[in-house]
């Protein structure tokens, strides 16, 4: 009887192991880790802690909808989770920066949301970073999305030379855009002015408006004009501004990556807007004025172009109902120009996410951590209580439409709501709402926004991701040493080529300047590293 009941603890022991195994967690790691996880855990499930904890994570405060202690996105979330937040907050405007300040002291939150892919890379050889990807298996409403949308091969581009990847991105459904042209529809068809579908006629179209308007540029761009060079350098067939990235463009005619800045394609573009300039329909202050500098310029009916996203032509509206009077203007966003290059769409299905510190690992919660950090961003679920907050509390659900209730107003979909969802409830900000099915996404665009979306739906092409470059460690601190400085560089002269304070005719020599500041060097660890990768994938 002795032997038989020893055998059944042995199993029983046995399967346990077998059990943390298989989640990422050797057997005394599981004894010590799953204080609070739930037991049985599957997609589909509301996450509870078993036992409450509190969890420190860092937060990213927008100046448009500052943290409040008691909104009802943190009451929620330690009613329905039994988690207690404990936010370390740091200000919008420098977060990457103390981001990096309070990883390197030792004093980050364990959870560190709004970190973009990349932006994990520096904390990954200091063992500041989890290796997230190994613990997949705890998060089953993740691997679902990931499985059923089909993002193994996007997911790839995160991972480092270790085959594993650091930071948990958020997940959409399919490629979205936001950022394009917002114009003043009303003056446009005042004068009988298309509206543009192409680079070119948004040229005929501002030579027709300072002909009308000889007195006023244009095209007064906000975002240093970073935005409008990321949106248009796709037509182009390059990269630029925003997307401008590591500065490197992958070629698939001769499988390997160039230097973006260095291709005709980026000339091109360069071109283009120099073009704009020099004729008087760009005003030069668009790379070095402030946003509201820009944006009083578009409100005040001083400017007719501006860049701009689905928040901000809303905020513009109701500036210039003041300014200009309810009925005495009409504005849109317009559909994103296409280029030489053709009607493309760049963007990509992951977005921000969320770093985890490797000091969670020490916590007695971690699979409980790793099981709330799975529900409240990739469930449904708590995707929806993200954005649209509680249901019979801030919006209605009837027939799987969803509707704020009566007094809450959101970016215009409410405008006779007297409070904001995000500025009284902290719902729908950019440190938990992110990610998503397609319904989820369209379920907050008014319908101007849904035409937007389905108009470039229809007309773009989506450019193919690119193959990864998962760099070692010290190739890594060998290419942030060359990359920096030729960024640097590149904006420089990028923005003197667009002013006309370098000539283009000079753009041979600008290539020479990248040359001796080391590009040769940087591509070629770039593309060692790439088929190296490439040969081990075919293996």
């Amino acid at each position: 009887m002795k032997k038989k009941w020893s055998k059944v603890v042995l199993t029983g022991l046995l399967s346990l192991s077998l059990a943390a195994c298989s989640n990422g967690l050797g057997t005394q790691e599981a004894e010590v880790q799953n204080k609070g996880a739930m037991e049985s855990y599957a997609v589909g499930d509301t996450f509870k802690a078993t036992e409450p904890f509190n969890l420190s994570i860092m937060y990213n405060d927008n100046p448009a909808y500052p943290i409040k202690q008691d909104w009802m996105l943190f009451k929620k979330i330690t009613e329905i989770t039994g988690v207690t937040l404990e936010p370390t907050i740091v200000p919008m405007s420098d977060y990457s920066q103390k981001r990096s300040l309070l990883i390197s002291s030792g004093d980050a939150p364990l959870i560190i949301p709004k970190t973009y892919p990349g932006e994990e890379a520096p904390f990954v050889s200091s063992g500041a970073a989890l290796p997230v990807s190994d613990y997949v298996d705890l998060m089953p409403n993740y691997k679902d999305k990931v499985e059923k949308w089909g993002l193994e091969d996007e997911l790839e581009g995160l991972k480092q030379e270790d085959g594993k990847y650091y930071v948990l991105p958020g997940l959409h459904e399919e490629v979205w855009p936001d950022y394009t042209l917002i114009v003043r529809t009303d003056i446009f068809e005042k004068h009988n002015i298309a509206i543009p579908t192409t680079w070119e006629e948004l040229y005929t179209a501002l030579k027709q408006l300072k002909e009308e308007y000889p007195d006023s540029i244009p095209f007064s761009d906000r975002f240093k004009f970073n935005s409008t060079l990321n949106i248009a350098a796709t037509g182009f067939g390059t990269k630029g501004g925003w997307g401008f990235g590591n500065g490197l463009t992958y070629k698939e005619d001769q499988d390997e990556f160039v230097y973006t800045a260095t291709t005709p394609e980026y000339k091109e573009m360069l071109e283009y807007f120099n073009k704009l300039v020099e004729e008087g329909l760009l005003d030069k202050e668009s790379f070095t004025q402030d946003d509201e500098q820009a944006i009083q310029k578009f409100v005040s009916g001083k400017s007719f172009v501006i860049n701009g996203n689905s928040q901000t032509v809303v905020m513009h509206r109701n500036d210039m109902d003041k300014t200009l009077g309810k009925d005495n203007y009409s504005i849109s966003k317009i559909t994103v120009p296409g280029g030489p290059a053709g009607q493309l769409m760049s963007g990509s299905r992951l977005e921000n996410g969320v770093m985890i510190s490797s000091k969670a690992k020490e916590s007695e919660n971690f699979e409980a951590i790793i099981q709330f950090i799975d529900w409240l961003y990739y469930s449904d679920e708590g995707q929806e209580f993200a954005k649209w907050g509680v249901e019979g509390e801030t919006f209605t659900k009837e027939n799987g439409v969803r509707k704020l209730v009566d007094d809450i107003n959101y970016n215009g979909l409410n405008p006779d709501g007297t409070k904001d969802l995000r500025i009284d409830y902290g719902f729908s900000g950019g440190v938990f709402a992110y990610g998503g099915t397609t319904d989820l996404l369209h379920s907050m665009f008014s319908e101007e926004e849904l035409k937007f979306q389905n108009d470039m739906k229809e007309v773009k092409d989506v450019v193919p991701a690119e193959p990864p470059i998962p760099y070692s460690v010290e190739e890594r601190e060998r290419v942030t040493l060359l990359s920096t400085p030729l960024k640097d560089y590149t904006d420089q002269n990028t923005f003197k080529f667009i002013l006309g304070e370098r000539d283009l005719a000079e753009f041979d020599t600008f290539v020479s300047e990248l040359e001796s500041q080391g590009v040769s060097q940087y591509l070629e660890i770039a593309n060692e590293t790439y088929k190296e990768y490439k040969a081990q994938a075919g293996e």
